[in-house]
């Protein structure tokens, strides 16, 4: 029998810290998130047809709507598929036969591959239909090679960091399995840090290509925007990103010594130096504001609270009756935990979404003012747009779940935005 005012106490102390946790995220959140994307004013997105012609909205509606459809599908089946393996016996039946290994060192990350062996052959057909409509649309200049060798390098890459972060759940909770929450929650933080900063140097070269920008005027002028938004940078880097997509983009990640900020290929290629400066300033200005420690601080906070609630629902004697599992440290739990993590992730991800689209904003607003560039800011939004077939008016919905930037039209309207306010 459990020992039960300890039990409690262990309880309590998990609820206390899942609140606190909540609590600190939200204010952190509340005072370093810019939520005001014209401070001062309001933004007026524009409209779709002064920047595209009946033709191009057309052709952008019909291919984010296949693959919002494809997209959702295959989310909500590996999504339900987790679920069955990880609320009923089914998860915990198939663990113990493709993982009887006494040593639950072992069994653990075996159980992890064949969880994420069966939720990726889920989404296989959904993959497949999606890649083919890139395809069609010119979007994707990969093979299936090449995609393949991807997909399993993303594999890859996804069971080695889920064995890690449940290895050190399953050991903790075997030696505390009542205070388990506490050190696994640490840890959680340590390795949030650790993989945001690691993450450029260790996971990125896997996908693609990295040259050092060459030298000449437009980098020269690439220096000069940094020098102007305080931002220290030592280079930029070039993606081989052309060999895959037709999509143009940037982006900067990584901390201290690993920062680097990283530019598409085809976006020096497709866009002028104008329009490209405008899209490397907003990339500098993520630099400039610390971004990337920003999202990892509030990543890193959440994720004690996380763990905290995983232990309360963990220990509940319902899910481990549904879940034919004894506890965190059984190895057979490893489908009920991701299931449990996968749920978890859905419900969050409307709020992590609106903290990115307002950081994005934040981004915007210091390009246009460091470059004074409106009309070329414009420009690049279209083209932009334009690359990758954004839709132009996503569904609220489909916005509020998984838009992690402010629309095209959202974008397009912050210049004249801006100038209203005063800015």
């Amino acid at each position: 029998m459990r020992d039960r005012p300890r039990h409690r106490l262990a309880r309590r102390a998990a609820a206390f810290t899942v609140a606190g946790s909540f609590a600190a995220v939200a204010g952190l959140a509340a005072a370093l998130v810019p939520w005001s994307w014209v401070p001062g004013g309001h933004l007026v997105p524009k409209a779709a047809g002064d920047l595209f012609t009946a033709a191009q909205i057309a052709r952008a509606e019909r291919y984010s709507h296949v693959q919002r459809l494809l997209g959702w599908a295959s989310y909500f089946l590996s999504l339900g598929v987790l679920v069955l393996l990880g609320l009923t016996p089914r998860g915990s039946r198939l663990l113990r036969r493709v993982a009887p290994f006494r040593r639950w060192w072992l069994a653990v990350p075996v159980g992890v591959l064949a969880v994420l062996l069966v939720e990726r052959l889920v989404a296989l057909p959904f993959s497949i239909a999606s890649h083919r409509v890139d395809l069609r649309y010119g979007i994707s200049r990969q093979g299936w090679l090449g995609l393949s060798t991807d997909q399993a390098k993303g594999l890859l890459v996804a069971w080695v960091t889920t064995s890690l972060a449940l290895l050190v759940l399953a050991g903790v909770a075997r030696r505390s399995p009542r205070w388990w929450f506490a050190w696994v929650g640490a840890t959680a933080v340590g390795l949030s840090v650790a993989g945001s900063f690691l993450y450029p140097v260790l996971v990125e070269p896997l996908f693609s290509t990295f040259t050092p920008m060459a030298p000449g005027p437009f980098k020269q002028s690439i220096f000069a925007l940094a020098d102007r938004e305080g931002v220290h940078i030592d280079d930029v880097l070039v993606s081989d990103a052309s060999r895959r997509t037709t999509t143009l983009n940037a982006y900067v990640s990584g901390f201290g010594s690993t920062r680097r900020v990283v530019v598409y290929d085809n976006l020096l290629n497709d866009l002028s130096p104008g329009e490209a400066r405008v899209v490397i300033a907003h990339e500098l200005g993520h630099a400039k504001h610390n971004d990337v420690v920003l999202g990892t601080a509030l990543g890193a906070v959440g994720s004690v609270g996380g763990v905290a609630l995983l232990a309360l629902l963990l220990d509940t004697d319902r899910l481990r009756r549904w879940s034919a599992t004894t506890g965190p440290g059984d190895p057979a739990a490893v489908a009920l935990v991701l299931a449990l993590v996968a749920v978890g992730g859905f419900l969050v991800s409307p709020a992590q979404n609106a903290v990115s689209r307002a950081i994005e904003a934040r981004a915007d607003r210091v390009s246009i003012e460091t470059t004074g560039a409106d009309a070329a800011f414009v420009r690049m939004q279209q083209q932009l747009a334009l690359s990758s077939l954004a839709d132009p008016n996503p569904p609220w919905l489909s916005q509020l779940w998984r838009g992690t930037h402010p629309t095209v039209l959202q974008r397009a309207g912050l210049p004249a935005s801006l100038r209203d306010a005063g800015r």
